[in-house]
């Protein structure tokens, strides 16, 4: 069996600095005012010439805003928006470079793959790398004069950071100037300043943890001083969740330079990056959002009345406004793979909502320790958009023409280092994923319903919990079934699967987390099956989970229900009473073999059809039931022209290897089936 590779989720950030609400609201009347003919970015970018720093301030700011929406971005591409903008890094004002830097990052964020490469285009890079040098050789003298007033040199250098991260995650053009530029040590020394700006700093983090992965020329370069920044911040013992979150992201970082690290060091680094993500996932979201939601309570109380109110009310229309921008789209990563966009602003939000802050960290933490944990499960091979699950019912078979030649890796099972599952088993890891994979707490998900603000936060506790079906899917392909428990484990977790599927009055329809918990329930099953322990699935409700699949877009969805259906079909093939299940079985996978628009599911559906009818007097009484044998015959040939037909343009070389081998395992089918009938 094979598996398929966690996608690297990024957001957009949203930064409306500089802007006050009266200005916000100015700028969208004119918006309305003007038509589709007058675009508020000729306006704006013209405004960017002006000698007032403060006009110069209020266009980046605007810009920043305006960009938020979609729509508008074609507008100021057109207009030649990022050759306008990017001297403005290098402003003589220093609340102009973090306002241009802001609208930079939105743009980048907003924009997806198109704006970056406009950006790389216009040479962005240049500017962007002499801002970050002078923001950084000018830390330590902004901190004396600023005192504890806001540092705006670091305010600058964050903007710069979160735009650096951006593009570096969108173009390999990007990603090779960072590498040759010396950019690591600069974004170093912005992580440095954790102790003094942990915003900074965590922003800092999150770019060096883009940077490092799958980056052999930035890796082999590595010195020991990088090393030990990253590894003193994973040492930091601050207990709130902006250090959470950092520790978590240095953990990534540092499991990402695994291979850079001295040998001698490598065990108890990787021991210490384990433990970071177990403190991480013992945080129980479900006490500690009512907590901070309590504390936001008090403290507005405490704060004076006329101050308080009118401060919150501006702060709830921003975080409203955000977590209205915060619909997913499609982006492209540097390698050219569609990439889910998570929409983390944490950083931008109001500076009167610490709490809400930390549950957004609390919570991208988690998330970010599940990626973490993974990508520790997983190895390179197929990525997302390749065949889910390598697999056929006679592996061992060569397609014509040597089709499936060098494709044996893909079907080997997982390989998880002995130091890695160790280390993996120590800090109880899979108890503690299968524990944030519950649904999540109901005093949480009131407290998020019931504050305009914190809505925002209900799609990042339910993207925590498919994280955690993800990672529960690459511990079950990576890990044998003593390691996690035995029989009596792995039935209860079955059991718990089958709840969050289950447990309510229909499956539930979110695609995201229907995607994680089918996984995961198939990576079970298959592990129980081939144990022979006994399934906990009902024949109803494996009907229900098929049918629900059907009418679900996400191909691995539909694959994964399939894989399912023939798993269970299989193990009950052998037990006796069981044909009338097994027709039921058949006539589903049947139906999804012929009527699927998707060739992969089609050959799923195929290759469970050969393991539930593959041996055994009950399969072969429900074969005769259902007329198996006239039905594949009949398809015999509409598979075939549909390969045809549609393979070369629509699929991969290994699917293609896949369904070749497929069609071959049909025809032996079929004559196996003829053989069956004339019994």
């Amino acid at each position: 069996m094979g598996k398929s590779k966690t996608t690297k989720f990024k957001r957009p950030q949203f930064n409306a600095v500089g802007l006050p609400a009266n200005a916000v609201k100015e700028e969208d009347a004119e918006e309305e005012d003007h038509g589709e003919d007058s675009c508020p970015a000729a306006e704006l970018l013209e405004k960017l010439q002006s000698p007032s720093a403060d006009v110069r301030e209020f266009a980046c700011a605007s810009i920043s805003r305006v960009v938020q929406q979609s729509q508008t971005i074609p507008g100021f591409l057109q207009r030649d928006a990022v050759r306008r903008l990017g001297p403005m890094l290098l402003d003589k004002s220093l609340a102009v470079r973090e306002t241009a830097a802001g609208a930079l990052r939105n743009l980048s964020a907003c924009g997806g793959q198109e704006a970056c490469e406009d950006m790389v285009k216009h040479d962005v890079m240049t500017p962007l790398t002499a801002l970050l040098r002078e923001s950084c050789a000018g830390f330590e003298s902004a901190a004396v004069a600023m005192k504890d007033q806001k540092n705006a040199v670091e305010d600058v250098a964050n903007e710069a950071v979160n735009l650096l991260w951006n593009l570096c995650e969108s173009s390999s053009q990007s990603l090779s100037v960072f590498n040759k530029a010396g950019l690591m040590d600069l974004v170093v020394q912005c992580l440095e300043r954790h102790p003094h700006n942990v915003e900074l700093a965590i922003s800092a983090a999150h770019c060096l943890h883009t940077v490092t992965e799958d980056n052999p020329e930035l890796l082999c370069s590595l010195n020991a001083a990088v090393l030990g920044v990253v590894e003193s911040v994973l040492l930091t013992s601050q207990p709130d969740m902006a250090h959470t979150l950092l520790r978590t992201l240095a953990a990534g970082t540092l499991w990402n330079m695994k291979g850079s690290l001295p040998a001698a060091r490598q065990a108890q680094t990787l021991n210490a990056v384990v433990a970071t993500l177990s403190q991480c996932l013992d945080l129980d979201t479900g006490t500690l959002i009512p907590e901070l939601r309590q504390a936001e309570e008090v403290r507005h109380r405490n704060t004076p009345a006329a101050a308080g109110e009118e401060d919150q009310a501006a702060g709830e229309l921003a975080v409203a406004e955000m977590n209205e921008e915060e619909e997913e789209a499609p982006k492209r990563n540097r390698n050219g793979k569609a990439a889910r966009v998570d929409n983390d602003f944490s950083d931008l939000l109001p500076r009167d909502k610490e709490e809400l802050k930390e549950a957004t960290a609390l919570l991208t933490a988690q998330q970010t320790s599940l990626e973490i944990i993974v990508n520790m499960c997983c190895s390179d091979d197929p990525s997302d958009d390749e065949w889910e699950e390598e697999s056929s019912s006679d592996e061992s078979d060569m397609g014509p023409d040597g089709l499936c030649d060098g494709v044996s890796n893909l079907m080997s099972p997982l390989c998880l280092s002995a130091e890695v599952h160790e280390a993996l088993i120590n800090h109880s890891i899979p108890e503690k994923v299968l524990k944030r994979t519950e649904f999540p707490r109901k005093e949480a998900m009131d407290v998020c319903q019931q504050i305009p603000s914190w809505k925002g936060l209900i799609k990042k506790i339910q993207r925590v919990q498919s994280r955690a079906l993800t990672c529960l899917h690459s511990i079950l392909s990576t890990m044998d079934a003593e390691s996690l428990g035995g029989a009596t484990a792995l039935q209860a977790a079955a059991q718990h699967l089958s709840t969050l599927v289950f447990g309510a009055a229909e499956i539930p329809k979110d695609e995201e987390f229907l995607e994680a918990v089918i996984s995961a329930m198939r990576s079970l099953l298959q592990m129980i099956a081939s144990k022979n322990i006994s399934q906990c699935m009902t024949p109803p409700q494996l009907m229900s989970l098929s049918e629900a699949a059907t009418r679900c877009d996400v191909v691995s969805v539909r694959v994964n229900a399939v894989a399912i259906l023939g798993i269970t079909g299989s193990t009950l093939a052998k037990e006796k009473g069981t044909a009338e299940t097994l027709q039921m079985i058949g006539n589903a996978l049947l139906q999804v073999a012929t009527k699927d628009a998707n060739l992969v599911v089609n050959g799923e559906a195929l290759d469970a059809l050969f393991d539930v009818f593959a041996d055994g007097d009950e399969a072969e009484t429900a074969c005769k039931h259902i007329q198996l044998l006239p039905a594949l015959k009949a398809l015999q040939p509409v598979f075939k022209a549909k390969i045809r037909k549609e393979g070369r343009g629509k699929y991969s070389p290994q699917q293609l290897c896949v369904l070749d081998n497929i069609k071959v395992n049909l025809r032996r089918f079929i004559g196996y089936l003829e053989k069956v009938v004339k019994k």
